[in-house]
């Protein structure tokens, strides 16, 4: 077992679902934090919950929570400085930021999710579908940040990636000859961006996990969350978007209000590819699956203000997730958007295979640079029980965001950019695996930069080249 020293905590810890990432956090945290089982409550729908009940006594409640019952439920069982960890699909993040804000109570997310329905485009147009419209909602809950520590949209990614791009920004420089950078603001940060080059960065996942029962017709398989990932899928694809770019994609649209830092493209996110790149396979193709992260990362990295500033890289994920996953989402496509009858989570039935999670920064002096975690199957079962390779790169991520909220319990709403990446990767490094860097002549135009540079007179990096077909 890993040593740490476990943070002390004298408050009520309350999660609410108990799905793949539930099952995985709940022996870290009990691992890291000293906390009794018996002040952890999980409140759940299904069955599940009552299997950590029995492993490891923590306090059990099965109910699911909706619009109408949420404050009910909540109230007895949240005070101050108690914490709040909502690991749920189809419970509003800005109902219970909301809460937890009123209540004095901690509070973190992995997700921006809706009520039901908030994902529907037959209910409401694309735009407010997309989680730029969710995260803008969330945001404007901000006031003064010497109220209840809340962290929004912090797993693996949303979450661990922010870390990562700083620690890549931080290596890339080193590597360029530039000396040790020492960022103390955001604009540090994008003006570091600047420097470097950086002109688009892709959270590039790749996900080689199988079971020894393959996907069957009118079936979705996953590594993680069936519904959680449907639900992305069907939304609009969303960007941030930089200003190296040349053209606006025809299908494309901005936003009206905000920062203006993202766009989406008028089709789901699952019906939109991308040529990308991970270290363990090479150039590959991913589905450009909105995620919080492309728009808080292209935020964070701006010079400038509105729609046309200074200086703002293109950043998105590129997620080609694992063969039985894929096979669903071409299904589902097939089924024109609408869930297969059945679902399928792998878990302890997975038999191979590994998860390699990175960022990758393009258009620099040294072409592209992927910096992430590989984590095989059998290490991530070695490290922590009922985790994946996927699980446990958020879990880890979780678990770690849950302690600096416990040490800095007066610091407000925060997304994952706005934490001290290095605190955070050192409690998470442990879980994750091989983490390192790797440089590429790869562009989404072949293999070597230069020579598709001269043949085409053309910047490689524009989105248009990423984007395939």
């Amino acid at each position: 077992m890993l040593e740490l020293k476990r943070q002390p905590f004298a408050g009520r810890l309350v999660m609410i679902g108990y799905g793949s990432i539930g099952r995985g956090v709940l022996p870290l945290l009990l691992r890291h934090i000293d906390l009794e089982p018996s002040r952890i409550l999980l409140i759940c729908p299904s069955d599940a919950a009552f299997e950590a009940h029995q492993q490891f006594a923590v306090q059990v409640e099965q109910q699911a929570l909706t619009e109408d019952n949420f404050h009910a439920c909540l109230e007895p069982r949240l005070n101050a400085g108690d914490f709040l960890l909502n690991l749920s699909v189809q419970v509003s993040s800005q109902a219970l930021l909301a809460f937890c804000q009123a209540r004095g109570a901690l509070y973190l997310d992995t997700c921006t999710e809706p009520w039901p329905g908030g994902y529907d485009s037959d209910r409401q147009t694309p735009q407010a579908c997309t989680n730029y419209a969710l995260r803008h909602g969330i945001l404007a809950l901000r006031g003064s940040r010497d109220t209840a520590t809340s962290i929004l949209t912090h797993g693996a990614n949303p979450g661990l990636v922010s870390h990562l791009v700083k620690h890549a920004l931080e290596n890339l420089a080193v590597d360029l000859g530039h000396a040790q950078p020492a960022c103390a603001s955001r604009e540090d940060w994008a003006q570091l961006a600047q420097t470097l080059g950086i002109k688009a960065i892709h959270i590039a996942e790749y996900d080689s996990q199988f079971s020894s029962l393959r996907k069957q017709p009118g079936e979705f398989v996953n590594t993680w969350s069936v519904d959680g990932f449907i639900a992305e899928a069907c939304q609009p694809a969303e960007l941030g978007w930089g200003t190296h770019e040349s053209a606006l994609p025809a299908d494309a649209r901005r936003h009206p209000t905000g920062s203006q830092a993202a766009i989406y493209l008028q089709r789901p996110g699952a019906a939109t590819q991308v040529h990308t790149w991970t270290p363990g396979t090479g150039a590959t193709l991913g589905f450009l699956v909105t995620h919080s992260e492309s728009i808080s990362i292209a935020e964070y990295l701006t010079l400038g203000e509105g729609a046309h500033p200074h200086y703002r890289p293109t950043v998105h994920y590129a997620y080609r997730p694992c063969d039985d996953a894929l096979l669903s989402l071409h299904e589902l496509a097939a089924r024109h958007w609408q869930a297969q009858p059945r679902q399928r989570l792998l878990d302890d039935d997975i038999v191979g295979g590994r998860d390699e999670l990175g960022v990758l920064l393009m258009g620099h002096a040294k072409n592209a640079y992927w910096y992430g975690s590989t984590l095989t199957i059998e290490e991530a079962r070695s490290l922590c029980p009922h985790n994946s390779a996927t699980s446990l790169q958020v879990t880890a991520a979780v678990m770690a965001g849950v302690i600096w909220a416990m040490k800095n319990p007066r610091r407000g709403i925060l997304e994952p950019d706005e934490l001290p990446h290095r605190e955070i990767l050192q409690m998470c490094d442990p879980y994750l695996g091989e983490l390192r860097g790797f440089y590429t002549d790869w562009t989404p135009l072949g293999s070597t930069s230069e020579d598709t540079d001269n043949a085409t007179g053309d910047d490689p990096w524009q989105f248009r080249h990423v984007r395939f077909g």
